[in-house]
């Protein structure tokens, strides 16, 4: 098996957004109108001079009680309390005015106490932006009306404009990056909003469709080379016997020896052509299911294969077909590669997640970006599922592939 040094510890799968397309596929909600935008800008600028109130008039107070070991757990409980629903206040502005929709997950006081004092200073930030851009436009108009009095020169009308348009342009940039600002600071502390889930969601898709397409093209180039170095060479030798055996001036015995080794031929071809059909697509599969197909690739392999196969209820056909390629391609490649004496293939579901894990205890250093290995990772992909490989120098080799079920 071939493949880097990898964790093989199973991680959640990700999350999907609540709505969702007729499709099945998850939805964002429509971008907010820039006047609710502009609003949740202003709103922030209140609950930012909120925040500093309450930094001032409860975090004063409690300040020596936090450094003193005997008061500081109530102290920062006190403190965290009111933080929280500030906190809530700005979840909320977020969500209806931004439009952003976060995971409902709890939050540690020191996240949420970061967050708020984070935010105070923002708001007030863009409270003073919002101050200099509305004494720009006071400035604007009094220009506007010096013009139309004719109390204003041309030098001093070009000077006004270009100082005016750089602040101006300042200005503007200056809300866009504290309103970036404050959708990350919301992200971090709240965790990612719908609208970032529905593209991350939409860029995994993308991205497993390329390497689906990328592996079925692998694929197809593997049989015809199968079918060409393979069974053709074969087939080509069989036509060589029999044409021999055809041919006259040989003796019964000499055509009796010809006739035997065609026959050996023609078996060494049809056990060929099963071996390429079942990796093109076990038949087991759908007559005797996924142990007894697993159970096939173990008697085909030169390796001792134990496998323990644990499922008390039957599994999607898309899933079984997954699982019977991982095994099949990492058994085959422990035979090939590895030097290995033994092979485990361990075949369990934890909850919605089948995990099947192939170990071999084999000189390890398997490369992930091969081309077996980067076929499975495809398929496996494009269940949403994951595949990692652990293979230091020196052995074991363990390929792990966790499937979603549901």
């Amino acid at each position: 098996m071939q493949g880097d040094p990898a964790d093989t510890t199973i991680q959640p799968l990700p999350t999907v957004p609540r709505t969702a397309l007729p499709g099945g596929e998850p939805a964002a909600r429509p971008a907010p109108a820039l006047p609710l935008r502009a609003a949740g800008v202003l709103l922030g600028c209140l609950t930012a001079v909120l925040g500093l109130l309450y930094f001032v008039v409860a975090g004063l107070p409690l300040g020596p009680l936090l450094l003193w070991p005997r008061t500081r757990r109530p102290a920062f409980v006190v403190l965290t309390s009111g933080a929280r629903r500030l906190t809530a206040l700005e979840r909320w502005r977020r969500s209806v005015l931004f439009g952003d929709s976060f995971p409902d997950r709890p939050v540690p006081d020191q996240r949420i106490l970061r967050y708020l004092a984070a935010r105070t200073y923002a708001g007030l930030i863009t409270g003073v932006v919002l101050g200099l851009l509305a004494v720009g436009a006071v400035l604007a108009g009094l220009l506007v009306a010096s013009l139309a009095r004719g109390t204003l020169d041309g030098r001093e009308l070009a000077t006004q404009v270009v100082l005016g348009g750089a602040l101006l342009f300042l200005d503007v940039q200056g809300l866009f990056s504290l309103e970036a600002l404050d959708a990350r600071m919301a992200r971090e502390c709240f965790g990612p909003s719908e609208r970032e889930l529905m593209q991350q969601r939409i860029d995994e898709l993308a991205t497993s469709r390329a390497e689906v397409l990328q592996a079925v093209d692998t694929e197809r180039r593997r049989i015809e080379r199968d079918l060409h170095d393979g069974v053709q060479q074969r087939l080509v030798a069989l036509a060589m016997l029999l044409g021999r055996a055809r041919r006259g001036g040989r003796t019964p015995e000499q055509a009796r020896s010809l006739l035997e080794q065609a026959h050996k031929e023609s078996q060494d071809v049809l056990t060929e052509l099963r071996e390429v059909a079942w990796r093109v697509y076990p038949t087991a599969l759908d007559n005797l299911g996924l142990q007894e197909a697993l159970a096939g690739v173990s008697e085909r392999c030169s390796i001792p294969v134990r496998t323990d196969f644990a499922l008390a209820e039957p599994l999607p056909a898309s899933v079984e077909t997954a699982a019977y390629f991982v095994v099949s391609e990492a058994v085959t490649n422990a035979a090939k590669h590895s030097a290995a004496t033994e092979i485990q293939v361990s075949v369990r579901k934890y909850g919605p997640v089948l995990l099947v894990q192939v170990e071999d205890d084999g000189v390890g250093g398997a490369k992930p970006e091969g081309s077996g290995l980067t076929g499975l990772r495809s398929r496996v992909g494009a269940l949403d599922g994951r595949l990692h490989v652990h293979s230091p120098s020196g052995g074991p080799t363990t390929i792990t592939a966790e499937l979603p079920c549901a």
